[in-house]
């Protein structure tokens, strides 16, 4: 099978790296374009890329020549990891000029014909490609968008949940690890010794994103989750993973060991990057802990535990997810495979 060529626009940033990372050896996907701000343009990755994971830059890359972030890009599909700021432009010009556009970027997210996707959850959202493409005057490009990676650490049990018994309303604090800031990141002496308990934008994203994702599709739009959800989001010393401490009201109250059912065997997808268990759910009292489960399934299966019934709302529940993997560049990769399946991307 020939591997489609994928471009990685802002390539040299934690999550670019990321992309770079799994997508070495892809049986899909080969990087054939890194594009990256005005100051790389013209340099070899490798000379332009601070590199920053534990595992060492791959072969494959080193001799790309970093471009410029503009159409034209030599590949078939592209992933953005552009900050906010820069992403909104360059997402569109670039689906504008035919290529799909798989985005971690915030910018498009809650933009209403842009499906943001977990895909074991609502992959029916992909039907709004065709209203996006008919709004925008795109021809062949789009837009899909993968959760801001707090969301993803509570997303898919709320999922779960929702699908089984109905969610009428959740409460929910996130222990978010310093590699969600990107790098530099929080200098050391405001995280060490301390929690910080304010993040910049993260929490109305967390929860209006949440609604978005366990919401309905149409036909021509999605209808959000009418569920409430208030969300608490903190930073807290841990390198990798984003634990969600949840409490959560249902429509139709179940026992335990039915609650703990739904969670366990909740749908996967036999995709390249899935995992073999998307929601797996630990009976063991001090878990889960990012130190020990953030890279159960290569990093992209969900961690839940300490699953009981609560004194106001009616069950509480910790969970985690590998912040830069299954919430961020992983996500992507997913979603893109995702599209390959269902014949987004050809």
């Amino acid at each position: 099978m020939n591997k489609l060529r994928v471009g990685i626009l802002g390539g040299t940033g934690t999550v670019g790296q990321r992309f770079c990372q799994l997508l070495d050896g892809h049986p899909q996907f080969e990087i054939s374009v890194i594009a990256a701000s005005e100051r790389s343009v013209g340099k070899l990755y490798h000379e332009a890329c601070p590199w920053k994971l534990s595992t060492p830059m791959p072969q494959s890359v080193k001799e790309i020549e970093v471009q410029a972030i503009e159409p034209p890009l030599d590949c078939d599909l592209l992933f953005s990891s552009l900050p906010g700021s820069a992403a909104r432009e360059a997402e569109d010009a670039f689906a504008r000029s035919g290529l799909p556009v798989i985005s971690n970027s915030s910018c498009h997210r809650m933009d209403e014909d842009v499906p943001l996707i977990i895909p074991e959850i609502n992959h029916d959202h992909l039907g709004l490609i065709e209203v996006q493409q008919h709004k925008r005057g795109y021809d062949r490009g789009f837009i899909v968008t993968n959760p801001n990676c707090a969301v993803m650490s509570f997303a898919p049990p709320l999922a779960a949940l929702h699908e089984a018994f109905g969610v009428e309303s959740a409460m929910i604090t996130t222990l978010q690890a310093v590699s969600g800031a990107g790098y530099p990141g929080v200098a050391s002496l405001d995280i060490l010794d301390n929690v910080l308990p304010y993040i910049a934008g993260e929490e109305p994203k967390a929860e209006t994103e949440a609604q978005k994702i366990l919401g309905k599709f149409d036909g021509e739009s999605i209808e959000k989750a009418e569920f409430a959800v208030s969300v608490q989001c903190f930073r807290v010393a841990v390198t990798d993973g984003h634990t969600a401490a949840v409490r959560v009201n249902l429509t139709n109250n179940a026992p335990l060991e039915e609650i703990i059912a739904a969670l366990s065997n909740y749908k996967g997808l036999d995709l390249h990057s899935s995992p073999g268990r998307f929601i797996e759910v630990s009976e063991e009292p001090s878990r889960p802990q990012p130190k020990l489960d953030r890279d159960n399934g290569n990093g992209m299966t969900i961690t839940v535990g300490r699953v009981f019934p609560d004194n106001i709302f009616d069950y509480r529940f910790v969970s985690l997810s590998h912040n830069t993997l299954r919430g961020a560049a992983g996500a992507a990769i997913l979603n893109a495979e995702l599209l390959v399946d269902r014949k987004f991307i050809k």
